[in-house]
Order: C-alpha cells, then structure tokens, then sequence
C-alpha cells in the first residue's frame, strides 16, 4: 500500500468524523426544536415531522461512525497485510482495488456499496464486482439518473493494475467480471510448498475466551455434550492458526445443590470417605440414587441443604467430599476428551463463588438489582425487555445467572479478553442475550469487546426425534464412541484393509475413522440446524464424508509415493519446474486452493465452520476432475513408469497441504495408508 493510499484512508476518516460533528450540532437543533414545540403546542402534523427528522440524523450519525470505524480497521489491516504476503485474500484484495476505483468515480458517496463475490460459473470470470446495480440506485435517489452500465464503466475507468488480476470486462446490466492471473496463483501455491505449510491470513489479534463442552459433574457426557464440544475445538483451533490468543475453558457444573445431595448421599453410602477411597465407578447411579432419595424424603433433602451451606463455608470435610466426587468424574470427563484430542482448561462454577458475592455487591451498589417476590433480579439495557436475570434466590442463594455475571466480569477484566464465545445448545439464546445485554449495563462489557453465543441444535435419531437409545435413555458419549470404532472397523474388513495394513495401522486408520466420520458429520451441517445421527451415512466412502476425504488424501499423498518422488526431491524440483496451471482442469483445481484464505476469514467473521467442510469436498471433487483428466504419473503396459510430470505432482502436493491443513482445523487425523 502506498503513502498516497494511506493518506486517501485518513482523509476520508478525517472527513467523516467533521461530517458527525456536524449532524450533531443539527441533532442537538432538532431536538431542542421538538421540545420547544411540545411548550408551544404546535400542531400534532409537525411535530411527528421533527421527530421523523430527529430519527434520520440520529440514524445518520450510526451510519458515520461505523464508517469512520471501518475506515480505521482497513487502514490497520493493510498496514500488518503486507506482513503476510504467502497468504493473500483474493476478496479482500480485490473489494480493496474496488473501493478505490468506486471512491475515486464517485467521491461524494460515503461507504459506498463494495460487492465482490466469487463467480459460479467460469464464463463470467473468477470474481464479479456487483456494484454498479446498488450505485446507480443510490445515485437516482440523490436525483442523478445513470444506467448501472455506464456506472460500471466510471468504475472501471478508476481502476488500478493489480497483481492479481489478469482482465476485467463488463457483461450485462453492469456487472464487472475479474479474471485472475496464472502467474499469481503459481507464485502462491509456490509460497506454501516452499515453506511446506500454508501461513495465515492477516487479522488482529485478539485474546479470546472460547466457553465450550461444559459437562455436570457427577454425569457421564452425553450425545448432548457432543455439539458443543466438537464446534468448540474446531473454533479454538481456527482461531489459534490465525495466531490469536485463545483459552479454552470448560465451565463445568460443580457447585449449587445437586452437591448437598450428592455430599449427603456419599455420607450415608461410604460413611469412611474420609480415609478410604469409595469406589464411585458409576456416577450416574450415584447421582440417581441421590436425587430420589432429594425428591422424596424430606430429611434428606434438609440434610442435603445443610451440606451446600457448609460447601460454600469451604468446611473442610464436607470440601473433602465435594473433591473426591469431582475428582472421579473428572477421570471419566478426560477420557473422553483424550479419545477426541480436545484440549481444554477446566474452570467450574466453584472457581467463581467468591467472585459472585463480588460482583452482587457492586450491582447493588450501582442500584441495579430489584426486589422481586423476595428474589433479586436484574434487567438488561432495555429495562423491561426479555427475561430478567435472577441474581439472588428467595432463600439468598446464587443463580447460574450470578454465576455468569461473575465469570464475564472475571474474563474481561483478569483474563483480559477482548472476545468471548460461549458454545452452547440453541435453547439458551435468550440466556446469553440477557447476559450481553446486563454486562453492558454495568459497564463489564465495553463497546470494543465482543461477545457470541455460538447456539446449535439438537442431534435426531433415524427416526428424526431426539437421539436416544432403544431404551430410552440419553446415548453415553463413551458408548457412541466405542460404537464408531466398532462400524469403522467393520467397514474397514469388508474392503479388506485387514489383510494389506499392519495391526498398528489398521487401528490407526479405525480411530482416523471413527472419530473423524463423527466429528465432520457433525460439523459438515450448519450448526443452527438439528440434523440426524446415521453411521451408515456418516460411514459411506462417497459424497462429502470424512472417509471419502481422508481416502481422497490419502490417495493424493500416494501418487508421488508410487512415482518414488520424496518430499525432498518435489521441494527441490519447485526451482526447476514450474507448478503445471496450463491444462483447464490444472487452473480450475488451483483456483479452489486460493479460495483457502477467503474461506477462512469467513469463518472467523460468522463462526459457521460448515463452509470449510464443503470447501474441503469442493477441493476433492476439483482434484478428482484434474486427475482423470491430467496424468501424474504415466505407465506402460507392464506397469513399468515411463513418465512423471512434475509439475502436476507439486499441484497435487499443493492440494494436500491445503486439506492437511483444513483437516487440522476440523480435528481429523488422516493417516498414511487407509
């Protein structure tokens, strides 16, 4: 970017900000002229009319200043995009070259319409600039009347030359088709090969707090537990290979009351815990029996209360008890998180019990809490809207709601986060929207912070109502696992992979299967939907399923294998051989491998990872295409090689960086034979 880009960036910033001021003063006018007219009593005619005025400005002013701020973010992000040239954002680069040419064609427009998008069908380019259509409406409103066609020309006589581009033309109405240069591709697939790994695309980093899997204590995991944690760590690992600073945290459930009952049905069972480890193999029978006998024998239950009092006093053996049941559950809670390859920091409701009486106090302070039928709630910012959050119980307890309000005013202000993700099941929406909306009332949240509930919904058995088992009972996650590794397994003898791998492999490539099939099943669907629990579907070895990509790569890394070319010789042969792009099927399948950084940055902006699944299928299926259409390797009759074209193996290699690493961010594990 040039000095003179940056100054045109700040200039436009600048001008923006005098153009608030200026609205401003008009605003504070108006608004002193609708109070005059309420004194005077004018007619009801004109005073509507000051108030439709009062709601333009006002509306005018937000429009500025998310401009002035946008203005400010693309100047910062130019300035550090420069630091990672090996992975450009076609998009981005190009809505850039195109905001430039729109501004220059058209000054007087602020935040004009910058639309750039990839085109679906070859004959009208790579990319299209979609502007033209909004701009001409934009300019007929001002009262200047312009085809769209004659708009896109404007546009076009502004543009730059670009590095990436090897023509634009106009087609239709006013649509501005973009074609990418080959020589552009072939430097950046060059880039990754040469470095053996794709560097990420530019952002600011942030230190993000991602809220995700959150199990109950004393409960094995579940099916329900499986979307939030399977979404979560391929959301913390997006946002690690973007270089942000991101904890993982588990907000387990292991404090409030189920813990009375559990601590006083332990005292009764195993009444020498104190100095003999009870055997609580499975805690879900105990915390059944418990919560019978809690729901049905009131001096239980009273003692069960008495044993929560004495919890939150921190008595020491009554602390003892609540540890020793945290800590079983919590070998069961790792087990699973092992078998997975997830990653977490485990940080309880009970981490923020001091950090509750905390935080009731300053709301108090603050006059924000209301006594409602012996409780003490709080509204967000629009008093009155949704439900409140209940602070305080009618018994003086503390909610889940104090329980949030403490953890978000510890993660903002210990942890030093500047966003913060919560993964959690549809249902709790209106939750996390009431949480947002309390922590900006009592200044937690501050307007450069942001927050996202990252909601989903539920996983449907065959017969499309909640995923159970025959029984009826809520499917144990550690059962569903050891179901996959038993149909993987299956599905691996009847291709008879048993007789060509070796035991070790042959298990590597089960596990490779089994969790990955679960994982991309899940992920593969947008997360907003409920979608149906099949390993059949999830199992079959074509359409986009995990096992037919991990066959895809496995497949692509076998090819230089077989031609007897290592990785060495390919790294090397990059200096001497330019990567193959001539063939129409050679450029169609690079073209989807730049698309990568595009796809990602999405990602990062919406937290939708089903993109990067049918990016991924879109990759093989481009591959599939390249391959029967492009030989690699060529053999004689006897099977003997007589030809290795080395250009398109290093596509090839290309192809399978960009899955390895798309693989990584989804928690696949492709092995080397399959």
């Amino acid at each position: 970017m040039s000095k003179k880009d940056i100054d045109l960036l700040n200039e436009r910033a600048a001008t923006a900000e005098k153009e608030i001021l200026s609205l401003k003063l008009q605003l504070e006018s108006l608004q002193q002229s609708v109070t005059a007219d309420i004194s005077s009593d004018r007619s009801k005619e004109e005073f509507e009319k000051l108030q439709q005025e009062n709601a333009k400005l006002t509306h005018r002013i937000m429009i500025l200043k998310r401009t002035v701020e946008m203005q400010r973010n693309k100047l910062d992000n130019r300035m550090e995009g420069l630091k990672s040239a090996d992975t450009i954002s076609i998009l981005d680069n190009l809505s850039t070259v195109f905001n430039k040419a729109i501004s220059a064609a058209y000054p007087d427009i602020v935040d004009p319409p910058v639309i750039v998008t990839t085109s679906t069908n070859s004959k009208f380019g790579d990319y299209q600039c979609n502007s033209a259509m909004p701009l001409a409406q934009q300019l007929s409103i001002s009262g200047t009347k312009v085809p769209p066609r004659e708009v896109a020309k404007k546009i076009m006589s502004k543009l730059e030359i670009s590095p990436i581009v090897e023509k634009y033309e106009i087609a239709g109405a006013g649509f501005i088709n973009i074609y990418v240069k080959r020589e552009f591709g072939q430097s950046i697939l060059c880039n990754w090969l040469s470095s053996g790994q794709i560097p990420p695309p530019y952002v600011k980093k942030k230190r993000i707090i991602v809220d995700f899997s959150s199990p109950n204590i004393a409960k094995e995991m579940h099916v329900g537990h499986l979307r939030s944690t399977i979404i979560g760590d391929s959301i913390s690992r997006l946002l690690e290979y973007l270089g942000h600073d991101v904890l993982r945290l588990n907000h387990v459930g292991d404090w409030g009351t189920q813990f009375g009952m559990l601590i006083a049905h332990l005292q009764d069972k195993f009444p020498n815990y104190l100095s003999t480890v009870p055997p609580l193999e499975d805690l879900q029978t105990f915390y059944k029996e418990s919560k019978i006998r809690f729901d049905g024998d009131e001096e239980f239950k009273k003692r069960a209360y008495e044993c929560v009092v004495k919890l939150q006093a921190f008595e020491p053996d009554i602390t003892k008890a609540w540890k020793m049941i945290c800590d079983v559950s919590r070998q069961e809670l790792e087990k699973v998180y092992t078998r997975l390859d997830i990653k977490l920091v485990e940080r309880g409701e009970s981490f923020y019990q001091k950090y509750m009486e905390v935080i009731v106090k300053e709301l108090d302070s603050k006059n924000m809490l209301e006594e409602d039928n012996g409780r003490k709630v709080m509204w967000g910012e629009k008093h009155g809207s949704g439900i409140p959050f209940i602070i305080i119980k009618s018994d003086g307890g503390f909610t889940y709601d104090t329980s949030d309000m403490a953890s978000i005013k510890h993660r903002i202000e210990k942890e030093r986060a500047d966003w913060l993700i919560y993964v959690t099941d549809a249902g709790q929406s209106l939750h996390f929207q009431m949480l947002e909306s309390c922590a900006k009332r009592a200044g937690i949240l501050k307007s450069f912070h942001r927050m996202d509930h990252v909601g989903f919904g539920v996983v449907l058995g065959e017969d499309k109502k909640k995923f159970k088992t025959r029984s009826g009972d809520t499917v144990k996650l550690n059962n569903l696992l050891d179901e996959g590794l038993k149909r993987a397994l299956q599905k691996l003898k009847e291709k008879e992979r048993d007789k060509i791998l070796s035991e070790e492999e042959l298990k590597k490539a089960q596990e490779s299967i089994a969790y990955g099939c679960i994982k991309y099943a899940d992920l593969s669907h947008n997360r907003n939907h409920e979608y149906v629990f099949s390993f059949d579907k999830m199992l079959e070895d074509k359409g986009n399923t995990a096992v037919y990509l991990l066959y895809a790569l496995t497949r692509i890394r076998s090819i230089a294998r077989t031609a007897n070319i290592t990785k060495d010789k390919l790294k090397q042969s990059l200096h001497e051989v330019p990567i193959s792009l001539d063939h129409e099927k050679e450029w169609k399948l690079a073209k989807v491998l730049l698309k990568f950084p595009d796809v990602i940055l999405n990602i990062h902006e919406e937290l939708y990872l089903h993109p990067l699944c049918e990016f991924c299928y879109e990759v093989s299926c481009a591959f599939t295409e390249f391959y029967d259409k492009c030989y690699c390797v060529e053999k004689n009759q006897s099977g003997q090689i007589v030809k290795v074209n080395m250009g398109r193996l290093l596509l090839a290699e290309a192809t399978a960086l960009v899955l390895e690493q798309c693989f990584s961010l989804l928690g696949l594990k492709p092995v080397a034979q399959m």
